[in-house]
């Protein structure tokens, strides 16, 4: 210890190190999703956005041939499902190619040569994706409420933030997943490939493994069971029957819950990617 320092300023100078550390390693994840946010919007990602969405508007439209409640629903259905197939695509794609394409183009080599460490890039990584994804979800959600409500005439604004939001997280766990799976396979087409087929077999079969395990025997069973508690329960989170049939809301504890579900995910394959990516020779 530095004899002019005195004891206090001893104490407190680690702390303060260590605050402007933590201060430093944020401004770099936000700096590193603020360019993947405004990569997006510059691809043409962001206009399939606007395609889909005209393709809503003009399913939405059709109802006005129709008076009858069921077809409402089943063309509010058809809506929802094209919002949770386009944002699935395009969160895996984007979420897919960040790492590949950083060490393709060589931009990764200055940028972890100045004061960024190798989880701060992934951790950065992630969020923009994350974020950018959220964004896309909240100019579907909009939209798609503003013209639900004006042909129903009601607007359980509750019901689309829960479902926005339970959506988001999911796509959470899936983009974590996503940089995970880019940091294992070789091609950006091989991860997307391979997480939207784990997404979507989760969605659709999931919430059964339980029940096929019963029929197994063992060790086949013990397996399965084994598999159906790892895995991230993605079903859970698929609430549409909340908006398609105008549900009363959810518990607002167990929404907590299912977004501390999603957020403890999520953070698990972000740290096995962190983890990965610091053991990965980049060159």
């Amino acid at each position: 210890m530095n004899p002019t320092t005195t004891p206090i300023e001893s104490a407190v100078l680690p702390e303060v190190a260590r605050l402007e550390q933590s201060a430093s390693a944020a401004t770099n994840v936000l700096a590193i999703a603020g360019v993947v946010i405004r990569e997006m919007y510059r691809r043409k990602d962001f206009y399939v956005l606007f395609v889909l969405t005209a393709l809503i508007t003009l399913v939405m439209g059709s109802v006005t041939f129709f008076n009858q409640d069921n077809i409402v629903r089943y063309l509010k259905e058809i809506c929802l499902f094209l919002i949770w197939g386009a944002s699935l695509v395009i969160t895996i794609t984007t979420a897919a190619r960040q790492i590949p394409a950083e060490r393709e183009q060589r931009t990764l080599f200055p940028l972890l040569a100045k004061p960024v460490t190798r989880s701060q890039f992934v951790i950065g990584k992630f969020f923009g994706c994350w974020f950018a994804s959220g964004l896309s979800l909240v100019l579907f959600y909009v939209f798609f409420g503003v013209v639900a409500g004006a042909r129903e005439h009601e607007w359980p604004v509750l019901n689309y933030f829960q479902a926005m939001t339970l959506h988001w997280f999911l796509l959470g766990i899936v983009c974590a997943l996503t940089v995970l799976g880019s940091i294992v396979f070789a091609a950006p087409s091989s991860t997307s490939t391979i997480t939207l087929i784990v997404s979507v077999g989760i969605l659709l079969i999931g919430r059964h493994l339980n029940k096929v395990a019963l029929r197994l025997e063992e060790p086949g069973q013990t397996l399965l069971y084994a598999v159906y508690f790892a895995i991230p329960h993605l079903e859970l989170f698929d609430v549409r029957d909340l908006i398609v049939h105008n549900w009363s809301l959810i518990p607002w504890g167990v929404w907590a819950g299912a977004l501390s579900y999603g957020a403890a995910y999520s953070a698990i394959f972000l740290a096995l990617a962190c983890l990965l990516f610091r053991r990965k020779a980049i060159n």
